[in-house]
């Protein structure tokens, strides 16, 4: 009897210690992050680079309680190699005290970002005996025109061991130091990794890779039609070769070139990550910059985890668990498209800090099911209280347990409006959700104005029994019968509220001017809010 007793105090102790573990969940809808078993969506935002370099300067600014009363969740935080590990194998983990202790004392989760052996392609972030190791132990990557950008290369081994022993460290001391409580629930892996001033490292290094067979895992991935596009056609352009060195079996040029950088660049990342998570496995990814504007590879980051290249990144790299896109450009809908792929759950690490945001988290949440959507900079949003984020964040926050379930039940969508793209219908339950930019009335005097419409967008929860929630802000929806066959009429809108608990109340009956007499479900142009329409069928 006692030793049954010692046994399940065993268990007990452990199942405690690992209650809080961060885990991706498949739902069959797409894929959910949780804590304790429990969904979790993340309301985030990013640190400006080097904000996390010091506590006294974010205390100083009173960052925390701000970011906190904005409505955020969860706070992504750099956390920089060079501090990490000052002198070879003495670490100091006082930065990553700071921040756990802060994002506890502000009820907040943390996402921590690795700078490590690169940081937007660079290697700035190492310590300073990898800085003057340089040419030496530690290999930079080369230009074909013989020059040296401060990029270490992916094809060094004493590069990769350096760095993923520290990382390991990393992950050592957040599983001892956080293990039980959860408050660091993600963890990205270098940052914005990829190739600058040519497609690929010209290095002795890489070139004696480069005149070396294809390996197996790629050669497979091939011949099994998994390549993905883009890849596919480089190797089919090339003659199909079944074997051989990287050359002969995807010719010459730019793209060949990316292909060949992208593969080890993913192996070079799978071995830091695999490092950390065999002392702390929790959920772990990567983010890109995109191949925007027209550059070519080389121009952009070459070969990182980009959309066209994320089949041989999810083969090289199985222990990255998400590949995200960093946006920072025009066409927000489109880049998001390219990441929400079937197995990739999307999730939005880093965006422009612009007002958009406040309407673009709802396409996030709402079409695409992301587990997340944080702007870069966060700790320098402007100060009003009525930025669009900080709105959006306030009506999402109490909302997040019932989007979570509608998300694995695969009952939600969303769109995004904007002068050019002023509708979208959204088809749900056989009925046609019309769904329009609210300016598109012409009641407001800045409908006149193409330059004051802004984006506007809202999130569509099926509730079941012909009950939907509407969440966001600025469009106006009107319904019809997919088939054509009779009407659609509103039974009725309430304005809704979410208690503490996370609970539905109905604030008000939105009737007369609020629906048009029956018309419409309308959340005005500047406003956020809540409704649930009830439907009928006639």
């Amino acid at each position: 009897m006692k030793r049954l007793t010692v046994t399940l105090i065993c268990i007990a102790a452990y199942i405690a210690a690992h209650a809080q573990i961060p885990a991706l969940y498949p739902t069959g809808n797409g894929t959910q992050l949780t804590i304790g078993g429990k969904p979790f969506i993340i309301l985030g935002g990013e640190l400006a680079n080097s904000s996390a370099s010091s506590g006294e300067y974010m205390d100083m600014r009173g960052t925390w309680p701000y970011l906190a009363e904005s409505g955020l969740n969860t706070v992504l935080a750099p956390v920089y190699w060079e501090l990490i590990e000052p002198q070879r194998g003495k670490y100091d983990f006082s930065s990553v005290d700071y921040l756990l202790k802060s994002a506890r004392t502000n009820n907040l989760k943390l996402i921590l970002l690795w700078f490590g052996t690169w940081k937007n392609s660079m290697s700035c972030y190492v310590p300073s005996w990898v800085k003057r190791n340089f040419g030496k132990e530690f290999e930079l990557a080369r230009n074909s025109d013989g020059s040296t950008p401060e990029i270490m290369s992916a094809f060094s081994e004493s590069n990769v061991r350096a760095d993923a022993k520290a990382f390991s460290q990393f992950m050592k001391y957040l599983r001892l130091n956080d293990g039980a409580e959860g408050t660091v629930i993600m963890v990205q892996v270098e940052n914005e990794i990829g190739m600058l001033g040519d497609a690929r490292d010209h290095s002795k290094l890489a070139d004696n890779a480069y005149r070396s067979p294809v390996p197996y895992d790629m050669m497979y991935m091939l011949r099994s039609g998994k390549a993905g596009k883009h890849v596919e056609k480089i190797w089919k352009d090339a003659g199909m070769a079944a074997e051989g060195d990287w050359k002969e079996v995807f010719g010459e040029g730019t793209d060949a070139d990316e292909i060949f950088m992208a593969y080890w660049y993913a192996r070079y990342t799978e071995r830091v990550a695999a490092a950390g998570k065999k002392e702390y496995n929790i959920p772990m990814f990567v983010n890109t910059a995109l191949n925007s504007r027209g550059r070519k590879a080389g121009e952009y980051p070459s070969a990182g985890p980009l959309a066209h290249l994320m089949p041989i990144w999810k083969l090289a790299a199985p222990s990255i668990d998400l590949i995200c896109p960093d946006i920072y450009d025009k066409g927000y809908p489109s880049w998001i498209d390219m990441y929400a792929a079937e197995n990739n759950q999307l999730f939005i690490p880093e965006i422009r800090q612009v007002a958009e945001n406040g309407a673009r988290v709802f396409l996030a949440l709402g079409k695409y099911g992301a587990i997340g959507f944080s702007p870069f900079s966060i700790d320098n949003m402007p100060e009003e209280q009525d930025y669009p984020l900080k709105k959006a964040y306030r009506l999402l926050q109490p909302a997040l347990d019932l989007i979570a379930e509608k998300q694995a039940e695969g009952k939600t969508d969303g769109m995004l409006a904007d002068y050019e793209n002023p509708e979208t219908t959204i088809t749900i339950n056989g009925i046609d959700f019309r769904c329009r930019h609210d300016l598109t009335l012409g009641w407001n005097p800045e409908a006149s104005d193409p330059g004051l419409w802004g984006e506007t967008s809202v999130m569509i929860l099926d509730m079941g029994n012909d009950s939907y929630l509407f969440l966001g802000t600025g469009v106006v929806t009107t319904m019809s019968p997919s088939d054509g066959k009779g009407k659609v009429g509103i039974e009725s809108i309430d304005e809704i509220v979410f208690d503490r608990n996370g609970k539905m109340q109905k604030l008000r009956r939105l009737n007369g001017d609020e629906d048009h007499q029956g018309r419409h479900i309308r959340i005005p142009f500047g406003e956020y809010g809540a409704q649930l329409l009830k439907i009928y069928r006639y």
